[in-house]
């Protein structure tokens, strides 16, 4: 019952065999290959734009990266405050771009865009003794296991464009927000005014692979050299693009996230109701949260079930934990097995995965 991540996940056997395949005689390095100059053709088709791809190892180098391409280092990045680049990227946003990260309020993961527009007045443009709000970074899917819909990508990106500040996605489950909306990835970012994503492959099926997405393609020179920079652009590049060019083919990646959102849902279904365990709320991707008692997470840890408890500072009063209450983290994969969700709702007392209620999430739910 392995629910604490979907990085605990390995990778798809199609992304494995890439691997292999990619493997056979040498290829130039540092992205001069075939297979990377595939990708970025996929991924421009993709996108439905001309974008210019780098890619890179980690989420970490991704975010960090993509936004301090954006930001000058008397600048400020603007994130909710629960969000990873905020709380889970050790200063890397600040230690790349030299600036600061403001984090902004806004229920279950989601910057409120009247939190956004009191920010904002709080750093006057142009006042020399404040930083200047650079970006604006956007969760997909957040934190809380929620999504940003298009036209509320849009809204926040409305208000700070007036302001020449550029929009960044955090999409390390971006793939899992596409699965849950049923949109088009043009859709969700460049169409509702997104400069850059942090496309995010390695919690949904790769080994090790994620790409900044550039659509701005006025920032693609710096994001070269900030890459090398950063010691990110791999020699050997060929692996992490055989990746991601595998894992896109055929709508693979979303073959993979239909199935962890489907476990999530599965997993919110049998928890609704549940003696010994209460759903926070509905999830909208791969990502459940349930209030227990710690009493009750210790046995099903007993049991072989790895799971996070979760911060609940920032919650609103509806979704805060009653008295005896923590609030847990159980995050679904492409590798997660209906047994292993049936096995953990039977322990927690509730019922079998029978009924929908609304708690849809995915195109094959």
């Amino acid at each position: 019952m392995i629910f604490a991540s979907d990085n605990w996940a390995g990778a798809s056997e199609a992304v494995m065999a890439a691997l292999v395949a990619a493997n056979q005689g040498p290829a130039p390095a540092y992205g001069n290959d075939e297979i990377t100059r595939r990708l970025e053709v996929r991924m421009s088709d993709l996108f439905e734009r001309d974008v210019a791809v780098f890619l890179v190892a980690t989420g970490t180098a991704a975010n960090a990266l993509a936004t301090a391409a954006f930001a000058p280092p008397w600048g400020a990045i603007l994130a909710h405050r629960d969000a990873h680049l905020n709380v889970d990227e050790c200063g890397a946003p600040e230690f790349f771009a030299g600036t600061k990260v403001v984090g902004l309020a806004g229920a279950r993961g989601k910057i409120d865009p009247r939190g956004l527009v009191e920010a904002l007045d709080d750093m006057p443009a142009g006042v020399v003794h404040h930083v200047q709000p650079a970006v604006l970074s956007l969760t997909q899917s957040t934190e809380l296991g929620t999504v940003y819909t298009a036209d509320e990508v849009a809204e926040l990106a409305g208000i700070v464009k007036n302001r020449n500040i550029a929009v960044h996605m955090d999409g390390a489950r971006f793939a899992n927000a596409i699965s849950s909306l049923q949109v088009a990835p043009s859709t969700l970012t460049w169409r509702a005014g997104v400069d850059v994503l942090s496309f995010g492959a390695t919690k949904g099926g790769a080994l090790m692979a994620e790409a900044i997405v550039l659509f701005d393609r006025s920032r693609q020179e710096a994001l070269g050299y900030l890459r090398k920079r950063a010691a990110q652009l791999v020699s050997k590049h060929r692996f992490v693009a055989a990746q991601f060019d595998a894992w896109l083919d055929g709508e693979h990646w979303l073959d993979l996230a239909d199935h962890a959102n489907a476990m999530a849902t599965r997993l919110a279904v049998g928890l609704d109701g549940a003696s010994a365990a209460r759903l926070a709320w509905i999830p909208e991707a791969n990502e459940v949260f349930a209030f227990m008692a710690p009493t009750t997470a210790a046995a099903l840890r007993t049991e072989g079930a790895t799971f996070y408890e979760w911060p609940a500072s920032g919650l609103a009063v509806a979704d805060r934990p009653r008295p005896g209450e923590v609030l847990y983290r159980l995050v679904t994969s492409f590798r997660t097995e209906p047994a292993e969700v049936d096995r953990f709702v039977a322990l927690v007392g509730g019922a079998p995965a029978m009924r929908q209620d609304g708690l849809e999430t995915g195109r094959n739910c």
